[in-house]
């Protein structure tokens, strides 16, 4: 007489067994997750520190083709005057808003400038890979970005009508270099700087000495950091430790200009003493 087979357990797994996996893999994603977006924040940081190299290494390639005469540096009225002659010569023309402006997306306006021809036409230097930030009308539009990420220091170059008999109307009593011989302490004074989306419109990054006012912000996109050059050629990421200077990268954020309180000025100040000299 031969007996029946035993069949193999088909034992699935109970819904207490099911529960202690699912809360397992939340667990170990709250772990991994942080440190995934440390890293994907750590590589934009040194991607966007690149970028700030190149800009820095063709301004001054710039200098030296143009007798020792640092780029133009010009606001956003003699920018648009410019384009509309025909003229091209600032180091970046992109003039930035929330509006569907075609000059928010057109990366020519930049690799056409003056800085453009010494870093290979790339458009992607201009602009950090952290910053998809667009305004509700330009992301219903289909616009992921925009075309620049970075400014310049206002008193570097040659800042056409901003600029009087040598100085910066919007600092007189500081000095305006004009020339790459006039840095006496080049690793003190930062050439180029990530500027706040809300901030950024021109490439002309502007702030009074002598107000605790934020006129210009600069950008905190890499975890409280912004990348700066100098122009000695280094590139440095600093943390901003007030509150007032990292605010969120969005439209309308930044509030500007707004006054300091007496508590609330060293990231100020940290960047004001490396923008002139007196």
């Amino acid at each position: 007489m031969t007996g029946k087979r035993k069949e193999p357990s088909r034992r699935g797994f109970t819904l207490v067994e099911l529960l202690v996996v699912i809360a397992i893999l939340a667990v170990l994603s709250s772990l991994l997750l942080p440190g995934v977006a440390r890293a994907k924040a750590r590589g934009n940081q040194l991607f966007c520190a690149n970028n700030l190299r190149q800009l820095n290494m063709a301004w001054s390639l710039y200098s030296h083709d143009n007798s020792d005469r640092l780029a133009y540096n010009l606001g956003a009225t003699e920018i648009t005057q410019n384009l509309s002659k025909g003229l091209h010569y600032n180091w970046a023309n992109s003039v930035l808003n929330w509006e569907l402006d075609p000059a928010n997306t057109n990366v020519t306006l930049n690799t056409d400038a003056s800085l453009g021809a010494y870093l290979g036409k790339a458009g992607r230097v201009f602009q950090c890979p952290a910053d998809n930030v667009v305004s509700g009308v330009q992301r219903d539009a289909g616009w992921h970005e925009r075309s620049r990420s970075v400014s310049m220091n206002a008193m570097v170059g040659d800042a056409g009508e901003f600029t009087r008999d040598g100085s910066n109307v919007n600092n007189p009593f500081y000095h305006q270099f004009l020339k790459m011989s006039e840095f006496l302490f080049p690793s003190d004074v930062f050439v180029f700087v990530e500027e706040h989306p809300d901030s950024i419109n021109d490439g002309y990054f502007i702030n009074k000495a002598y107000y605790w006012e934020w006129r210009d912000l600069p950008a905190s996109y890499h975890d409280g950091c912004a990348n700066l050059s100098f122009a000695d050629g280094h590139v440095e990421a600093h943390r901003w430790v007030n509150a007032s200077t990292r605010k969120p990268a969005r439209p309308d954020a930044a509030g500007l200009p707004f006054d300091l309180l007496d508590n609330d000025h060293a990231d100020f100040d940290w960047l004001m003493k490396r923008t002139s000299t007196h």
